[in-house]
Parts: C-alpha cells; structure tokens; sequence
C-alpha cells in the first residue's frame, strides 16, 4: 500500500546546521559527555526582576493568579510592548517614533518581515539581500515561504577579521539582483563582527538611494568589546541619512541579553506605520505569543535606565573575558588556526583551512564528533559539538564554499567547561585527520 506524499519541501528539509550536532549525539548510545556550543542556548540567569515575576505568578498582583491565562491581543500586551522600547531607549535611542508588537520570538519576526517584504513567493522578485556569512534562519524562512535571497559575501582573513563588502560591491548585487531589503546583524552572528555607525550609515544610504528597507537583527544589541558607543538602527535618523526614516525595520528578542531563550518573546519594531499595522494583521492567525512570557518580560518596562545599563556592562565582562580567552587559548593549541576577532555577540568562527589535509569537511567533521569522537578527560570521554558554517553561506553551484573549513562556537557552557574546548577540539580534529588517513604501510 502507498503512503502519503510529503510536500516537495518536507521532502528537502535537512536539520538547521546549528541543530543538526544535537540531534545526531542524541542518537548515540555510549556514555560520552558533549560540550555543546552549536548553537546560542544560554543557562544564565533572566535579569532579576524577570525571574522575579516568574517566581511570583500567583502574587496578588499576577494576572494568573486565579489559574486563569486568556490570549492577549495579537499586538501583545502594552506593557510587554513598553518593555522593549525602554530597553531600546536605555541605550540612549529615541523610541518616540517607533511602533512595536510582540512576536513569538525574535524568529516570528523574521518570518513576518520576509513576508512583508519579500515575494511574490515562487518567484525571484524582490529578494532578501543578506551579507554572508548570514545567519541561517533568514535562508530558511525565505524557503518556507517561496521567497528569494541574494547575497554577498565577507571572507575571513588569516587576521581573524571579516571583510565587509564595500559599497560599491554591495550596490552592484542591489542593480543586478533589485532587492527590496538589506538585512544587518550589528552584533553579527555568526561572525562576532561589531558595524560601527559609520557602516550603517553607508548601508543606510544604499537603501535610500535603492528604495529598500533596512532591517536590523538586534538580538545582540549592547554586547560588543570595542569600546566607544553601542550601535544600532534607531542611532540612523534623518540627520544621518535624509530619508531613512519610515523605512527602518528592527527584531528584538529576550533570548541573548536577558538569558530566556526558552521564553520565546521577541518584538518586530518599525517607524513605518503601515508596515507596522500589516504585520499584526499577517499576526493575527497565530492569535498571540504567550502571555506568560509576556507578563515576565514586562517587567523591565519598569526598570531604571541606569539599572539596565549596569546590566549590560555585567553581561560585556562575561562574554568578553570568555571570548578573549578561548581566541587566545585555541591558537596556542592549534597553531595555524584562524579564529575569527573577538569584537561582539557571543560567537566565534575557526577556521582550521591551515591545519587540515585537502577534503576536509567541517560538517562531516562535526557529524563524527556527534556519533563516535570523543577525548578521554579525567578518564571520561568527551567531545564538542560545533556548528558548520558552510550553511551560513550561499554560494553558486560549482564555487568553493569558504564554510567547508569552518566552525562556529556558542559562549554558552560555563567559563571553565569553555577553557576546555580549546585542547579538545585540537585533538579531536587531529583524531579525526588520522581516521581520514586511514592505516599506513
């Protein structure tokens, strides 16, 4: 007897590149420990007035008391709302022109921006412009939907920077491919690179110049190492850019900042009001986002500037002495590796293109270490799982993709199981070149 048909694009769907490590170690049946930094799932703590209410959801003052949880309107609650335009405003941006509704995450977001934007689905009208390395999601969501990308690509240099297209590159693939939007990561993942205002001026310029919106990936915001003053879309006004306001778009999420991944509350903010009132209406068949989420993210619309501020400053000095330690730790124990600058986010990119034979393939790589890799510690095997960047990139049939040798590592284990990674993925990958070797004569 046949079977159902699945969809062409069930039929075609692989695991996202920063899942697909799990899923496999999953499968494996011995007792092998995995340092898992494939992807940005932070145990930290939420911000103390967030864990605060989620302890308390049966106080007086708790809409839940009553075991009661009814929908919110698909726009959110207007406290949840006034949360992320004080956070917004806490780093020192005007919020009184911006419009803002809550989204399961900030992936929702996305999802309803490619919507926007994008299409006509099945064709290659007004694509999404994304800057490779991209993070993944974009890639996907526009074939979930019959959307079109194009891109251009940054490479990573034996220094560990990621060369940013210049302008002109960039405005040669808007002539040729007509995008309707840019899409820019200040906080880059999964590059770590940190846009100075200086670069989202002149990408600012282009979508005025091209008609394009500008869509900023904000999840990051406020975690950067280089000094001088935090970045972002809502720091481009009109007085920098005539004619960038009205089409500025911005994703918020409470996963990286406030450490609640697993909340699943984002925010799709914009200063274009039209735009605005069609993506709740696009909303509306998910009925809301979850309003217990919601009730414990608002409560930082109540919090001082000066305390978030200081949470900020808290959550730099983390990452920051993770990040330059673990660059500096990787290159003595495997020397020839590129690991990308240490300058935002909470990502770095190695590149072992120096330190492997001909034909190595980080996702083959990463695949071993899930099913049968490991290093004995302490007389326990362990092993790390990684993200494979090739997926981060798009690349034409028959190109080398730059990913083939690349891995992107999450700071999300503690500061001391990070200091281990470096030992052990040098030995794991020289592990694994011995096995692609094969037995000598």
């Amino acid at each position: 007897m046949s079977e159902p048909r699945l969809s062409a694009l069930f039929q075609s769907r692989q695991p996202s590149v920063i899942r697909m490590a799990q899923i496999r170690f999953d499968e494996r049946n011995d007792a092998t420990e995995a340092l898992n930094v494939a992807i940005g799932n932070i145990s930290l703590p939420m911000y103390p007035a967030m864990t605060a209410r989620m302890h308390a959801l049966d106080a007086p003052d708790s809409p839940f008391r009553d075991g009661v949880v009814k929908y919110s309107a698909t726009s959110g609650s207007r406290e949840c709302n006034d949360a992320f335009l004080n956070v917004i405003a806490s780093s020192g941006f005007d919020t009184t022109k911006l419009h803002g509704h809550i989204t399961e995450g900030g992936s929702q977001a996305m999802e309803l921006i490619v919507a926007g934007v994008c299409g006509p689905a099945g064709t290659d009208q007004d694509p999404l412009l994304l800057i490779d390395a991209a993070y993944t999601n974009y890639k996907t969501l526009c074939q979930r939907l019959g959307r079109a990308t194009c891109s251009i690509r940054r490479d990573l240099g034996d220094d560990g920077k990621f060369s940013l297209p210049d302008s002109a590159d960039i405005e040669r693939v808007i002539e040729a491919r007509k995008p309707n939007a840019i899409v820019v990561i200040p906080f880059d993942n999964p590059t770590g690179q940190y846009y100075d205002k200086a670069t989202m001026i002149e990408l600012a310029k282009l979508a005025v110049k091209h008609d394009l919106w500008l869509i900023s990936d904000e999840a990051y915001r406020e975690l950067y190492y280089t000094g001088g003053q935090c970045t972002s879309i809502w720091g481009v006004t009109n007085d920098d850019v005539p004619g960038i306001e009205g089409r500025r778009i911005g994703i918020e999420t409470t996963s990286k900042v406030w450490n609640a991944c697993g909340l699943r509350i984002g925010a799709l903010i914009t200063d274009n009001q039209e735009f605005h009132r069609r993506a709740i209406a696009e909303h509306t068949v998910s009925l809301c986002s979850s309003v217990i989420g919601q009730w414990i993210f608002g409560a930082v619309a109540h919090e001082d500037h000066a305390d978030l501020r200081a949470w900020y400053a808290r959550q730099r000095e983390y990452y920051k002495g993770m990040l330059f330690d673990f660059t500096s730790s990787m290159k003595q124990a495997l020397p020839g590796v590129i690991v990308s600058s240490p300058d935002a986010a909470l990502y770095s990119v190695i590149d072992v293109r120096n330190c492997v034979a001909d034909g190595f393939d980080a996702l083959e790589f990463v695949m071993w270490c899930a099913s049968e890799g490991f290093v004995l510690v302490d007389g326990r095997p362990v092993t790390v799982l990684t993200a494979p960047m090739a997926g981060f990139y798009s690349v034409p049939e028959g190109t080398p993709n730059p990913g083939r040798t690349q891995m992107r590592l999450a700071y999300v284990e503690t500061p001391e199981r990070m200091a281990m990674i470096p030992s052990l993925l040098a030995e794991l990958i020289t592990l694994y070149e011995a096995s692609r070797a094969g037995p000598r004569d």
